[in-house]
């Protein structure tokens, strides 16, 4: 997320960017039909659905798109079986990194991330080898209208694990199941929410040398053009 580290920062512009060329919508259709075969076609009963059809919404996503995806995946409209796999590895210079695929061929994915990891000057490891590092947690993402501190008073009845500031963008992190009632009274406050989303946080960022830094975020650009890959998170700080 924007102003939750560099890597974050980068994805969100890019996200941006993607949605201008209706790039985004690939993804994204995909998890939303995920979303709906495993917690249930109705937003209202199905956080994660109705996370991902906010998302939809940013980046104006056809409401059609999102209605054909949530039908695939209750089985009301044919499509493919996607299933989603979590990847755990060490990249370059040793930052740890997370990711979320949807693949309806593992073992395409996995030999190709393997592929990207050796060449990329990394290693795919096993599940649990780096995972100890994160925490999933909430991020809610919108704009400075008010100051740090104005935030935080309105929000103190709230699980609030931290708020970042970078670029006139806050970055709320709270406890997973505090997202939806942070949205609400973020709604209250009349202040635009650019984005919401549970992701994996690293305990304790590291910092890379300007080179080698590079050669990272470069890496985990090419991790996540990958068509299987659908989040890459890590603890570059």
């Amino acid at each position: 997320m924007a102003g939750h580290n560099k890597w974050s920062q980068i994805k969100h512009k890019k996200a941006k960017e993607d949605a201008k060329r209706g790039k985004a919508f690939t993804k994204l259709i995909k998890e939303i039909t995920v979303a709906a075969r495993t917690g249930g076609g109705d937003p209202a009963n199905n956080p994660r659905l109705r996370l991902l059809l906010d998302k939809g919404k940013s980046v104006n996503m056809p409401q059609d798109n999102a209605l054909r995806a949530i039908k695939r995946g209750t089985g009301e409209l044919p499509g493919v079986n996607y299933e989603e796999y979590l990847y755990e590895g060490f990249g370059p210079a040793g930052i740890a990194i997370i990711i979320d695929t949807l693949s309806d061929n593992k073992n395409r994915t996995v030999a190709e991330l393997r592929h990207l990891f050796s060449s990329g000057g990394g290693s795919l490891r096993e599940n649990g080898a780096v995972s100890w590092m994160f925490e999933k947690l909430g991020i809610i993402t919108l704009p400075s209208t008010m100051s740090e501190d104005e935030l935080l008073e309105q929000l103190l009845d709230y699980n609030i694990k931290d708020i970042r500031y970078v670029d006139s963008t806050f970055s709320i992190l709270c406890d997973p199941k505090d997202i939806e009632p942070l949205k609400k009274k973020i709604s209250v406050l009349n202040i635009p929410l650019e984005e919401a989303a549970i992701e994996w946080v690293a305990k304790t960022p590291v910092d890379l040398s300007d080179g080698q830094e590079d050669k990272a975020l470069a890496f985990l650009q090419e991790l996540q053009d990958h068509e299987d890959v659908q989040h890459v998170y890590t603890n570059l700080g």
